[in-house]
């Protein structure tokens, strides 16, 4: 049978044997006090009420599937390395005792396989991902292609995705509290600055901007002239195959077509962005 690759691979991926461990193989019970958050875990502070379904799950039930640990520091003690949101329930619930599969995981293997249970629910925010891929690159020098073959996502995604870091503190804020999307903060990727970024958001913000509307924005404070030709009329077909480029490709794209033929213009906003669209393109 052929390997799987990506995030269905799962916890077997990088910890052998840990998707053939079952309940009567290998589970032990331990204090919920000896449980320690894994220090690589991406995901910021889990709130009670985000928990209060599973909390009531496991108070009427108990935790049914136990939670991977790797033996800590001192005798008696584990890091937590899946299993968080399980962990945290189990506390607010009340529970003495959960049960656990102790496994050996490098450091590096923690990070990974916290990316992987998180982005396998669409857990991580898109900053928390970004966060997480600078520590596999930077702790760990994996490259983008690494990256993306450990956690299942396109190189270019991958890519995309840690540009979000270099957002002014503001606008990360703005995108953290759901007050902007992702596609706004990668249009004001474009400014450079953080004065402008925080000019433009200020704006987006007041006048209730949509992610083509702050485009524009941004265009105009870089710089660039206004079109004098009239807006092309944007067929609905024509809209659909750029929303299915775009998310292909992780960044915009856009079709113009005519009597005789059209373009597609793809967009990028980094030498790096450009070599991974690239690699991208030509190996499909």
């Amino acid at each position: 049978m052929p390997q799987k690759s990506g995030l269905g691979r799962g916890l077997a991926a990088l910890i052998p044997g840990a998707e053939d461990a079952l309940p009567e193989n290998g589970v032990m019970m331990i204090p919920v006090e000896m449980v320690f958050p894994n220090p690589r875990q991406p995901r910021g502070v889990l709130h009670p009420e985000e928990l209060k379904d599973l909390t009531a799950s496991i108070r009427e039930h108990g935790v049914l599937q136990p939670l991977i640990v790797t033996p800590g520091d001192l005798d008696g003690r584990y890091v937590l390395i899946a299993g968080e949101r399980r962990l945290e329930a189990a506390r607010l619930a009340g529970m003495a005792k959960v049960p656990v599969l102790v496994r050996q995981a490098t450091d590096q293997q923690r990070l990974e396989l916290a990316i992987i249970e998180n982005v396998q629910r669409a857990d991580l925010s898109a900053l928390e991902q970004a966060e997480a891929y600078r520590q596999l690159a930077e702790d760990f020098n994996l490259s983008h292609e690494d990256i993306a073959a450990r956690v299942g996502k396109s190189r270019v995604a991958v890519t995309n995705t840690l540009r979000l870091l270099r957002l002014h503190d503001v606008v990360k804020n703005a995108l953290i509290e759901g007050r902007v999307s992702e596609g706004h903060a990668r249009a004001l990727l474009a400014l450079t600055t953080p004065e402008a970024q925080t000019a433009a958001l200020r704006t987006v913000l007041l006048k209730e901007l949509n992610v083509r509307q702050t485009e524009e924005l941004v265009r105009r404070l870089s710089g660039e002239k206004p079109t004098r030709k009239p807006k092309p009329v944007v067929v609905p077909e024509v809209a659909e195959l750029e929303e299915r480029l775009r998310s292909s490709l992780g960044t915009k794209v856009t079709v113009r077509s005519g009597h005789k033929g059209g373009t597609v213009t793809i967009h990028f906003y980094s030498e790096e962005e450009l070599n991974a669209l690239t690699d991208r393109l030509l190996k499909e």
